[in-house]
């Protein structure tokens, strides 16, 4: 978010998915996209077969490498220095949009400038991926046109994810990849929904800012309140306030971050201090323990509404069996509590007329409804009824107007391998769970596929610890310590070993870096220094 509202005014992904069959070549940084985003990464793959050219640049030889013309293993966490590389080589070969970058951006020569900060050698030794390759990357994509970029938290999740962003950002407008089918900068989420109706610290729905008087006393005569002119807090911000006694009540849905929050452990102890925590979820997640209430919510499968997904298309889903035991949807649990505790404005008898509230405060949302979705999906912004809906954004304006280059400078990340703590530690995703697993463990054919956490490490490191594959390993870092089996795999580079945090039994985050960026305040958590010992052989699991 903060990083493409900063450069192209929005946050959202710019194209549609069925984009990427027009697309001649894609640049997929920071993101498994077979594993993580199943579905996208088939549509990856179908355009590869039909001529795409596909530039995949990750620490890790994910399974899209396979389909690679070119793999970048750059060091983790030198992403910006990479792209600031790349973009370096296609302005002093020329091939930059030069009519693009005049007609529609602003702020170029100070960009450019920045650009001689990055000579390739310096690029070579910072990322470890040799100037050749790098020089073979930016011409891979910049000659091909149009080129998509697509990534997920292998950019974001750093202390300095926001200036990722920037520099994919940067790397669209420099080649004129904006705006059109098949270009574009598409970040892979699972929250745009959520976020398209408000649930961030510092705006209303629709992105509109909490700071902006305007817009607070609209949302004020809209639903006849007095509202905080002062952003909230970020979660990363909350927790550290409830372990210092700042906050002292918690009610969190349908999110687990006792396994999902980095330092997990001290999230933990946090939720412990909390004088009242209430937890609605589906199941009986590891966070819903510590709750002294839990409030039983409805699955999508259970009640009406709409979801709206990574290409911001907003679709229905429909009732399709009752709701088990006492359970509810989420949107009548919240609004009887605010009925309960004297609260107006919370008289809603369906889902339908709440998506009638957000097309009044939203303009974004507008034009949807459910009686339009009954025909199909839309995908905002939908200004108004007879609005088709916006498959790509920016096409003849940013939505700041013209889109702003920003230079960037490098910083590394906030833990760097050392003597007592020689490895670094990257999260990564398994198909065959989610997230923190609260559903996916419960699905008994999955656990035949995965049923525990393994270590990626790569066979050198192995042999010089004295690990062998299926041994149990002891991962340390300077917040504590899981044990896991480990799975010696040249997938792995040299110095760094991978984890999913799927698994309750090996809690991943209780051993990463709690480091924010910033501006977004995300956490570092594709990066932590760490050891790894030997613990001995057990038996394997059996589903």
């Amino acid at each position: 978010m903060a990083g493409l509202v900063t450069t192209f005014g929005s946050g959202s992904m710019t194209n549609s998915l069925d984009d990427l069959k027009y697309a001649r070549c894609i640049l997929a940084i920071g993101t498994n996209t077979t594993e993580a985003h199943p579905i996208i990464g088939m549509n990856v793959r179908k355009a590869v077969r039909k001529g795409t050219r596909l530039i995949v640049a990750n620490p890790l030889e994910i399974d899209l490498v396979r389909d690679a013309d070119i793999w970048i293993q750059h060091r983790a966490g030198t992403d910006v220095v990479l792209l600031m590389g790349m973009m370096k080589v296609i302005a002093e070969e020329g091939l930059a949009d030069d009519a693009f970058i005049e007609e529609r951006c602003e702020n170029f020569d100070a960009f450019r400038q920045s650009l001689n900060d990055y000579p390739l050698d310096l690029v070579e030794n910072i990322t470890g991926v040799p100037a050749a390759k790098v020089a073979a990357a930016a011409r891979l994509y910049a000659e091909n046109h149009p080129a998509a970029i697509l990534y997920t938290m292998g950019i974001t999740q750093h202390t300095h994810g926001t200036d990722n962003v920037i520099a994919t950002a940067n790397l669209a407008m420099l080649t004129g990849n904006v705006g059109k089918p098949g270009s574009g900068v598409n970040p892979l989420r699972g929250v745009q929904g959520a976020c398209d109706v408000g649930a961030l610290p510092n705006v209303y729905p629709g992105y509109q800012a909490v700071a902006d008087d305007f817009i607070r006393e609209k949302f004020e005569s809209a639903w006849g309140v007095r509202l905080n002119p002062l952003p909230g807090k970020t979660l990363t911000e909350i927790m550290p306030a409830a372990h210092e006694g700042r906050i002292k009540a918690m009610y969190l849905m349908g999110e687990n971050p006792s396994l999902s929050d980095p330092d997990s452990s001290h999230v933990r102890e946090a939720l412990r201090k909390l004088e009242l925590f209430v937890v609605q979820d589906i199941f009986l997640s590891e966070t819903a323990r510590l709750a002294g209430v839990v409030l039983p919510a409805a699955s999508f499968a259970e009640k009406d509404g709409t979801f709206t997904n990574t290409e911001r298309r907003v679709q229905r889903v429909r009732k399709a069996i009752e709701p088990p035991g006492e359970s509810r949807p989420d949107w009548w649990i919240a609004a009887q509590l605010a009925r309960r505790m004297g609260a107006s404005g919370f008289d809603f008898a369906s889902a339908a007329q709440i998506m009638e509230e957000i097309a009044r405060v939203t303009p974004s949302y507008a034009g949807i409804s459910y009686r339009r979705l009954e025909q199909g999906t839309l995908q905002w912004p939908c200004p108004t009824d007879e609005h088709p809906g916006t498959a790509i954004l920016h096409t003849e304006l940013f939505s700041r107007g013209r889109g702003h280059f920003v230079p960037l400078t490098y910083r590394p990340p906030a833990e760097q391998p050392d003597a007592e703590y020689p490895l670094v530690l990257t999260t990564d995703r398994s198909l065959f769970h989610y997230h923190t697993g609260t559903m996916t463990r419960k699905v008994k054919g999955l656990n035949v596929f995965r049923s525990e956490e393994l270590v990626a490490i790569n066979p050198s490191d192995a042999a010089s610890l004295g690990i062998g594959d299926g041994e149990m390993v002891r991962v340390v870092s300077r917040r504590g310590q899981v044990t896991a089996r480990a799975g010696i795999t040249d997938s792995a580079p040299p110095g760094t070993i991978a984890m999913t945090f799927h698994f309750s039994e090996t809690p991943t985050n209780e051993i990463t870096n709690p480091a924010l960026d910033p501006v977004s305040k995300i956490p570092e958590l594709k990066v932590a220094a760490v050891r790894v010992e030997k613990v001995g052989r057990v038996p394997v699991k059996t589903a």
